[in-house]
C-alpha cells in the first residue's frame, strides 16, 4: 500500500530461521480490508507507468558525469515524503484491525532511564523481558524499529522517554572494519542531529543473534543491567563468550520470564522420520481446534537425514512472545533410543515433566536399559515415564521408519489437550489432507498405524538408579584434540558453549572428522554371508555411505581377529591364496539397505536371503565395532597393482569420502565416493552450494577424508552462482604453480642432477604406477633441495631453492573436479559451466543430476523432466528438459557423458576413468534418485534402470579422441528403448500424483513425454551411426 502511494520500492527482510521457521496462530486479513488498503485509483496509477509500446518510452540510461548527480538527488522528495505515508497507512490499518504500529513503537515504563532499541523477531523477546522486569520494579523499555530507512529522526526521538540515560542498539548483524552496526550508526546520527536536552543519553552498540543464534530473556536481562553501570562497555557482543577480544556480557542462563500458564513440549527425533512433519500438524490442530495461541519452532543441522531435530511447541491462553527455545518443557518426547546413549535430551524437563520414549525394548526392560544418568534426572526431577516401540508400530503398519504419527498420537493422548476421541479424528484429517497428493495407500497406512498405537503405550515403572556399566562413548580413545575439544562438543549440540578462541579464524576445518561421529541412527544392517558372497563389489560401490567396505589379504593377517570377524577365500584369480572379507561399519550405516537390494548373490538354503541381508543393529552393534576396527587394520592393496576396469577389483581402493550426513539410499554420494577411490589422492574439489556441500561442508564433520600418507581431497565451496568458475581457478592456479615449478627444476639442473629433472619432467602421470614414481622422484627432490639449501651461499640460488621447494608438491599431477547439482548446472551457473568447458582448460566437471533443486526442497529445475510434479511445476512440468550434454558436445572438444549407476556400473567406472584421462574439458552428468523424486531409496537404483530401459535416461560418451583415430565420438552405450516412459514415470510419486489432482493434464503430459524421448533416442542414434 505505501510503495504505491510513494513511488519507492520496499524491500522486507526477516531475521533468519527464527522467523521463516516458526509456525504462529494468525488472524488473516479479508480482501475487504486489503481493498481499503490499496486504493484503486494508486494501483491504476502505477499501471500508467508500465512499459507498454502504446506510450514509449526508455528506462535505464547509461547517464554520464555531467547530469547523473542532478538525477540521483532529484529522487529527495519521494524518500523524505515516504516515513509520513507508511505512518499514515499503519494509522488506517489500525482503524481496519484495531491493531496499531508506529514507524517506532515504544513499549515500557513511561519513565524509563534504560532503553533497548532493535528490530525483527527479537522485538518480541526483549518486550517480553521489559513486563518481567517493570513487574519487579524496574524502569526499563524497548524500541521496536518497524521502518529501517528511510529512517525518521523526528518521529524517532519522539518515541524515546525523556527520561533515559543509557540506551543499547542491537543489531544483527556484524560489519567488519565499521565504527558500527547499521541501526547502531543510525541512532547515533539521529540523536546527534536531534535530541533537544542539555544532558545525551549515553549510546552503547552490540550484537546479537547472528546465525539465528539464541537471544533469551536472560541475554536481554543481562544488557539491561549492562545499561545500569556508569561506563557501559560499546560494541559488545551476547549470547557467546568472546575470549579473543572479550566484547561478550555475562548472563545468567537460568532467568526466565516465561509464564506457568503456557504448555512446553519438546520433541526430540531423528532426521527424515517425520517427526517435524507431525509436529507441524499438531500445532494447526491445537491453534485451529482449540481457543489457545500456538507456536512451533524446530531446530535441525544441515544434515539432509539422520540428525536429530528438535521441535519446540508452546500454547496457552495468552499471546506467546517467546521468540527463543524452550528450556523447562513440561513433555519431553524422545523418538530416537540413541538420543539418550549421547544426548542429554532430560536437562530442559521442568520438574514432573511428561517423558515419553520410543524404546526397542519391551515396557518392563525400559527402566533396566536406561543409562544411569537417565534414570537419576527421571527420579531428581519426579518425571512421568512412558513407552512406546513406535518402531515396531510403523513397520506393522507399513510405514517402514516413519514413527510421526504414533508418536503424535502418544502426545496427544498424554498431553491431554483434547479429548482423546476428538484428538484421533483430527489427527486422522490431517493424515488425509498431508498424504492425500501422495495416495491411498499412504493415507490408509498412517490410519492404520493411529488405530493401533494407543494399545502399545504404557506407562514405566520407575525403580531405583543401578550401578550399571554404561555403553562405551560414541567418540573413539585417539580422538584428536581439535575433534574432541571442538567438534566433539557440537556433535552432542553444545557448540553455543564454545569460545570464540575454539574456532579457526579464517574458518579452515580438518578433514577426516565423520568418522569420529558414530551416529547410531540405523535399526538394522546388512549381514555378510561369506559362503554365498561371489565378491563382485557392487554392494560396495553403491553404498552411500562408504559403510561396506571389501579387502583382501594374506591369511596370516588373521592371527589376531576378533572371534566373530568373517573371512572366506578370496575367488579372484589375481588374489590367488589370499583372503576375502566385506565388513560393515555398524554405527556409520544408515540402515538403507541399497546393498541387499543390489546384491547379485542368493542363498539356495534360504531364498528370502541374499549374501547379504538385513538384521537388528543393537545386537549386533558391540561384535561389529570391535570388527570393524580390525577390519581397519588391515592393509590396503597396492593400487599400482589393481585392475580399475574391473569393478571387483577396483572397489578395493579406500574410499576418500565416507559417512557423510545425506540421505539414507542417496543417490549422489556413490558418484563422489567413485570419484575419491579413483583419484581422491590428488583431487581439488569446487563444489557447489547444494546437497552435495551440506553433506560435504557441514560443521560439525565432514565425509572427505584421508589415506594413512595422510592425502586426500581438500574441498572449497564458494558461491551458487560461481562455482564453475571458482574451480577454473584452480586449475589456472595449479597450472601456473606447476609451470613455475618445472621452470626452476631446470633452472637447478645442474645442482639437483640432470637425471632426476628428466625423471620428473618426461613423467606422464597417467596410470596409478606413474604417480607413485612421481611422488617418490619428488620426495627425493625435496630432500636434495633441504641439503642444497643449507650449503649453498648465493642468495639468488638460495631463492630458486627455496622455491622449488614451496612448489615441488605441483611437480605430482593435481585433478580439479568441479561438483553439483542440476540447479546449479542447468540453471544458476550454466554461463559459468559455458565458460569453463570453452577454455580446454582440463577441468572435470560432475553434475549429480536429481531433476529438482533437492536442497532447498524440491523446486523446479530445468533439468526437470517433462510431466514432473514439483515446487514452482504443481500442474506438472509442461517443457522438456534441457538437454545439457547436447549443448557441451557442440564445442567438439569436450568429453561429456551421461551415466546412471543402477543401471550399468561398469559404464560409470569407465566414464570417470576417461573423463579424467581426457586432457581437456570433461562433463558427467551422473543421474542421482533422490527423495524428492517419491519412490522408496531402497529400490532407487532399479528405478535408474528402468529410466534407461525406457529412453527417459541416456548412457552415453562422447570422446574427442576418438576422432584421432577415424571413429565417431559419439557412442550409445544402452540399447534402444525397451519400456514406455509411462511404466518407470509412475514408479515416482512426483508423476504418479498428478494422475489423481489432474488426469486430463497427466495424460496430456504423459503423450507429450513419450514423444519427446522417442524423437532424442532417434537424435542421438542419428548421431551416433553417422
Amino acid at each position: 500500500a505505501a510503495t504505491l502511494e510513494a513511488r519507492v520500492p520496499f524491500m522486507h527482510f526477516f531475521d533468519g530461521f527464527r522467523t521463516s521457521h516458526e509456525v504462529q496462530k494468525i488472524e488473516l486479513l479479508s480482501d475487504d480490508i486489503l481493498r481499503e488498503l490499496i486504493p484503486l485509483e494508486l494501483v491504476s496509477a502505477h499501471r500508467q507507468r508500465c512499459l507498454t509500446p502504446d506510450k514509449p518510452v526508455l528506462r535505464g540510461t547509461a547517464q554520464n558525469p555531467d547530469v547523473y548527480f542532478q538525477s540521483r538527488e532529484g529522487a529527495n522528495p519521494f524518500y523524505n515524503a515516504c516515513p509520513d505515508i507508511v505512518q499514515r497507512i499503519m494509522d488506517k490499518f489500525g482503524e481496519q484491525t484495531g491493531r496499531y504500529y508506529k514507524l517506532f513503537e515504544y513499549h515500557g515504563d513511561p519513565k524509563a532511564e534504560r532503553v533497548i532499541i532493535l528490530m525483527g523477531s527479537g522485538c518480541e523477546t526483549v518486550h517480553e523481558t521489559v513486563d518481567y522486569l517493570n513487574n519487579q520494579g524496574e524502569k526499563v523499555g524497548v524500541i521496536k524499529v518497524r521502518l529501517f530507512q528511510p529512517f525518521d529522526v523526528g518521529r524517532f526521538i519522539e518515541s524515546l522517554p525523556n527520561s533515559v540515560k543509557s540506551i543499547a542498539v542491537l543489531d544483527r548483524t556484524k560489519e567488519p572494519g565499521s565504527a558500527g552496526e547499521p541501526l547502531y550508526l543510525e541512532v547515533v546520527t539521529a540523536i546527534h542531529e536531534g535530541w533537544k536536552k542539555i544532558t545525551f543519553p549515553n549510546i552503547v552498540g552490540g550484537r546479537y543473534g547472528l546465525s539465528s543464534k539464541e537471544f533469551t530473556p536472560a541475554m536481554v536481562k543481562a544488557i539491561f543491567d549492562h545499561l545500569a553501570k556508569p561506563k557501559p562497555k560499546n560494541h559488545f557482543t551476547i549470547g557467546i563468550n568472546d575470549d579473543v577480544t572479550f566484547t561478550s556480557l555475562n548472563f545468567d542462563p537460568s532467568f526466565s520470564t516465561e509464564p506457568d500458564n503456557v504448555v512446553r513440549a519438546m520433541f526430540y527425533g531423528l532426521g527424515s522420520d517425520g517427526t517435524v512433519g507431525a509436529n507441524k500438524n499438531s500445532i494447526k490442530i491445537i491453534g485451529e481446534g482449540t481457543e489457545n495461541n500456538a507456536q512451533a519452532y524446530f531446530v535441525y543441522d544441515s544434515k539432509k537425514s539422520g540428525s536429530m531435530t528438535v521441535s519446540h511447541l508452546r500454547f496457552g491462553a495468552e499471546k506467546i512472545r517467546s521468540t527463543y527455545l524452550i528450556n523447562q518443557a513440561n513433555f519431553i518426547g524422545c523418538h530416537h533410543w540413541g538420543f539418550i546413549e549421547t544426548i542429554d535430551i532430560l536437562k530442559n524437563a521442568a520438574t514432573g515433566a511428561t517423558f515419553l520414549l520410543n524404546s526397542p525394548y519391551p515396557a518392563e526392560e525400559v527402566w533396566e536399559n536406561l543409562p544411569a544418568k537417565v534414570q537419576q534426572q527421571i527420579i531428581d526431577k519426579k518425571l512421568k515415564l512412558y513407552s512406546i516401540n513406535a518402531s515396531q508400530v510403523a513397520k506393522n503398519s507399513g510405514m517402514g521408519h516413519r514413527i510421526n504419527t504414533i508418536m503424535q498420537v502418544c502426545f496427544f493422548k498424554l498431553a491431554g489437550v483434547l479429548p482423546e476421541k476428538e484428538a484421533i479424528a483430527k489427527i486422522k484429517q490431517a493424515i488425509e489432507k498431508t498424504y492425500g497428493k501422495k495416495g491411498a495407500d499412504v493415507v490408509n497406512m498412517n490410519l492404520k498405524a493411529v488405530d493401533n498405537t494407543l494399545e502399545n503405550l504404557y506407562p514405566v515403572k520407575v525403580g531405583k538408579v543401578k550401578a550399571i556399566t554404561e555403553k562405551p562413548k560414541s567418540l573413539q580413545n585417539n580422538i584428536p584434540k581439535f575433534v574432541n575439544d571442538v567438534l566433539g562438543k557440537i556433535m552432542v549440540w553444545e557448540g553455543d558453549d564454545l569460545p570464540v578462541s575454539a574456532l579457526p579464524a579464517d574458518g579452515t576445518f580438518p578433514t577426516a572428522t565423520a568418522k569420529w561421529e558414530k551416529r547410531n541412527v540405523a535399526e538394522e544392517i546388512p549381514v555378510w554371508d561369506e559362503d554365498v558372497c561371489v565378491q563382485c563389489g557392487k554392494c560396495v560401490m553403491v553404498c552411500p555411505h562408504a559403510t561396506i567396505r571389501a579387502k583382501v589379504y594374506e591369511a596370516e593377517k588373521l592371527a589376531n581377529a576378533p572371534v566373530s570377524f568373517k573371512s572366506t577365500n578370496a575367488k579372484d584369480k589375481s588374489f590367488a591364496g589370499q583372503k576375502f572379507t566385506i565388513q560393515v561399519a555398524p554405527e556409520d550405516c544408515t540402515g538403507c539397505s541399497i546393498c541387499v537390494d543390489i546384491c547379485p548373490a542368493k542363498n539356495k538354503a534360504e531364498p528370502t536371503k541374499k549374501a547379504l541381508y538385513m538384521s537388528p543393529q543393537l545386537p549386533l552393534r558391540e561384535q561389529e565395532r570391535e570388527n570393524w576396527y580390525f577390519f581397519l587394520s588391515l592393509p590396503n592393496p597396492d593400487r599400482r597393482k589393481l585392475k580399475l576396469n574391473q569393478i571387483r577389483q577396483q572397489q578395493l581402493q579406500e574410499p576418500l569420502f565416507e559417512f557423510s550426513g545425506a540421505c539414507a539410499g542417496c543417490g549422489e554420494t556413490p558418484y563422489l565416493k567413485l570419484l575419491t577411490q579413483l583419484f581422491g589422492d590428488r583431487t581439488l574439489i569446487a563444489n557447489a552450494t547444494g546437497c552435495s556441500s551440506i553433506y560435504g561442508g557441514n560443521l560439525p564433520t565432514t565425509p572427505w577424508t584421508q589415506n594413512a600418507e595422510g592425502r586426500g581431497p581438500t574441498w572449497s565451496n564458494s558461491l551458487f552462482e560461481d562455482n564453475a568458475e571458482f574451480g577454473f581457478g584452480y586449475r589456472l592456479s595449479i597450472d601456473k604453480q606447476a609451470e613455475f615449478a618445472a621452470e626452476l627444476l631446470q633452472q637447478l639442473s645442474n645442482e639437483i642432477g640432470d637425471n632426476l629433472v628428466n625423471d620428473i619432467l618426461k613423467n606422464e602421470q597417467k596410470t596409478e604406477a606413474d604417480i607413485w614414481e612421481q611422488r617418490e622422484n619428488v620426495e627425493f627432490l625435496k630432500r636434495k633441495l633441504d641439503e642444497l639449501l643449507g650449503t649453498k651461499k648465493d642468495p639468488n640460488l638460495k631463492t630458486k631453492i627455496a622455491n622449488l621447494t614451496s612448489l615441488a608438491d605441483y611437480l605430482v599431477k593435481k585433478s580439479v573436479w568441479i561438483v553439483g547439482g542440476d540447479g546449479w548446472a542447468y540453471d544458476i551457473d550454466f554461463h559459468g559451466i559455458d565458460h569453463v568447458l570453452a577454455s580446454g582448460k582440463n577441468v572435470n566437471i560432475l553434475v549429480m543430476d536429481t531433476e529438482v533443486y533437492s536442497n532447498t526442497g524440491g523446486q523446479s529445475s530445468k533439468a526437470t523432466p517433462t510431466a514432473a510434479v514439483a515446487k514452482f511445476a504443481a500442474s506438472g512440468k509442461p517443457a522438456a528438459k534441457k538437454d545439457l550434454g547436447l549443448m557441451a558436445m557442440t564445442y567438439g572438444n569436450v568429453y561429456v557423458a551421461s551415466i546412471a549407476l543402477g543401471a550399468k556400473d561398469e559404464h560409470t567406472l569407465k566414464v570417470f576413468l576417461e573423463a579424467e584421462a581426457f586432457d581437456g574439458p570433461s562433463l558427467i552428468i551422473a543421474y542421482s534418485h533422490c527423495i524428492a523424486h517419491g519412490i522408496d531409496m531402497t529400490t532407487g537404483l532399479q528405478q535408474q534402470k528402468a529410466l534407461v530401459d525406457s529412453g527417459r535416461w541416456l548412457l552415453y560418451r562422447y570422446n574427442p579422441t576418438l576422432q584421432n583415430e577415424g571413429k565417431n565420438p559419439l557412442q550409445l552405450d544402452m540399447k534402444a528403448p525397451s519400456e514406455s516412459v509411462e511404466k518407470s514415470m509412475y514408479q515416482e510419486n512426483r508423476f504418479k500424483m498428478l494422475i489423481k489432482s489432474k488426469p486430463e493434464i497427466a495424460k496430456q503430459l504423459l503423450a507429450q513425454a513419450q514423444a519427446e524421448v522417442d524423437a532424442r533416442w532417434e537424435m542421438y542414434q542419428y548421431l551416433a551411426n553417422r
